[in-house]
């Protein structure tokens, strides 16, 4: 079997065993004469512990103390419940990572720092992405700071490996399931997965949008339309998702992200699909994308782009730490920052202005892409930018049911996320739900 370099991770079990109880806990962060502001988050590996240790020495430099309150979990799934009950217990953080509709919910309740100032003297709109500047934007006023921009469907293929065998990534999922026969003939896993719930509806997310393209992507996740469920793209969906999870065999288990990371990079699986976090993932354990991996669009999503993006909001309090707290989200768009971190974390900068020569074969098809617009973005249901935190947390596990138990036809996994849709729908127009006509500034 073909490996990637190796290097070693001592005490990595200890530090993960570390994790699952501590929480939330704190890294060395420079020492600063003057304000200090709290950060939660949930940028707790390898790589993500190198992109929060690069914004909290900026901050420094500028006088301000990083104090960190770092979230153990996937996809932000403690994080979310921590700080909710932070703020019921009048503890909320200064500053806190907050993603796609999260925004706005917190934006309604009046508990966002408005940061149009720092917004109007440093011309973001110039030089945001326009679904950029949507996100951020509330009301008509600037409530978060965005960081970076991941591509979820991406492809991750073992280059070592497919050199030895002849093979090519695949382009589309019949050529996928080409190159898993070949794959599983040589001895190796075809796909490294885990079956933890967030992981297999990132899965299914990319073969929505693999089957339908990003409009029907949203009439189903951001819609959550009845009819879309019950589609015949959705079946199809579904049907491939199972197809998929029989390349699995039995070495899925749910293993967090790090985990199948580190069990691709040893040569134990071909391919890998999972945002563009994992790139910087396989760099800190001494993976080279030039000589060790390749970057390739997830199956029959070439021109499309699954995106999540970071974002630092700021809670006003009494305003005692307004100062600070601009300075912080002035400097997180400038574009060394943005550079430096997005290199660290794996993503593309939030700026129409940066160099894509300047970055490396996968940032740069990922920048690319995003850059052509609205048309072909697709915002991750799964990473909280289509659906506000109840309804993602539902379709996940109806997902997940359908994934787990191979008894439960497709066709009743669609009626019961249309009977969900119907659920939702019934809800008044809420916060989640209002900032589509009220974006803009």
């Amino acid at each position: 079997m073909a490996s990637m370099k190796k290097k070693a991770w001592p005490g990595c079990m200890q530090w993960a065993l570390a994790l699952a109880v501590v929480a939330p806990f704190s890294f060395a962060a420079p020492v600063v004469d003057g304000p200090g502001l709290q950060v939660l988050h949930w940028w707790t590996s390898n790589s993500e512990r190198k992109a929060a240790d690069l914004l909290a020495d900026a901050l420094a430099a500028e006088g301000v103390a990083w104090r960190d309150a770092a979230i153990p979990g996937g996809a932000g799934l403690g994080a979310g419940k921590v700080l909710k009950g932070r703020v019921l217990a009048g503890d909320a953080p200064e500053v806190t990572q907050l993603i796609g509709p999260s925004i706005a919910e917190w934006a309604d309740l009046g508990l966002l720092l408005e940061l149009d100032n720092v917004a109007d003297a440093g011309a973001w709109r110039s030089f945001l992405f326009p679904t950029i500047e949507q996100l951020v934007v509330h009301r008509r006023h600037v409530v978060a700071a965005p960081l970076g921009i991941h591509r979820v469907n991406t492809l991750y293929y073992n280059r070592p490996l497919f050199a030895r065998l002849g093979l090519t990534p695949p382009v589309t999922w019949r050529q996928f399931d080409e190159v898993a026969r070949r794959l599983r003939a040589a001895g190796v896993a075809p796909l490294a997965q885990s079956s933890e719930a967030w992981q297999v509806a990132a899965l299914f997310e990319n073969l929505v949008l693999a089957e339908s393209g990003p409009a029907f992507y949203r009439e189903l996740f951001v819609q959550r339309s009845p009819a879309a469920a019950a589609d015949r793209r959705t079946h199809e969906a579904l049907l491939r998702l199972r197809t998929v999870k029989g390349w699995l065999g039995e070495a899925q288990g749910e293993r967090p992200w790090p985990e199948v990371v580190r069990r691709f990079a040893r040569g134990q699986a071909g391919m890998m699909i999972m945002g563009d976090w994992a790139k910087a993932e396989l760099g800190a354990l001494g993976a080279l994308p030039e000589r060790d991996f390749g970057c390739a669009a997830a199956p029959d999503t070439a021109g499309y782009h699954l995106y999540s993006v970071d974002t630092l909001a700021m809670f006003a309090g009494d305003y005692r730490q307004m100062a600070a707290q601009e300075k912080m989200a002035r400097l997180m768009v400038a574009p060394a920052v943005q550079a430096g971190f997005n290199a660290l974390k794996g993503g593309v900068p939030v700026r129409r202005d940066a160099d894509p020569a300047a970055m490396d074969s996968c940032a740069r098809q990922s920048w690319t892409v995003f850059a052509r617009g609205a048309q072909v973005q697709a915002p991750s249901m799964v990473h909280r930018m289509a659906v506000d935190e109840a309804s993602r947390d539902a379709i996940i596990a109806e997902v997940h049911r359908f994934f787990l138990d191979d008894r439960v036809p497709a066709a009743q996994a669609q009626r019961r996320l249309g009977a969900l849709f119907r659920l939702f729908n019934l809800k008044p127009l809420g916060v989640a739900g209002a900032q589509d006509t009220d974006r803009g500034r």
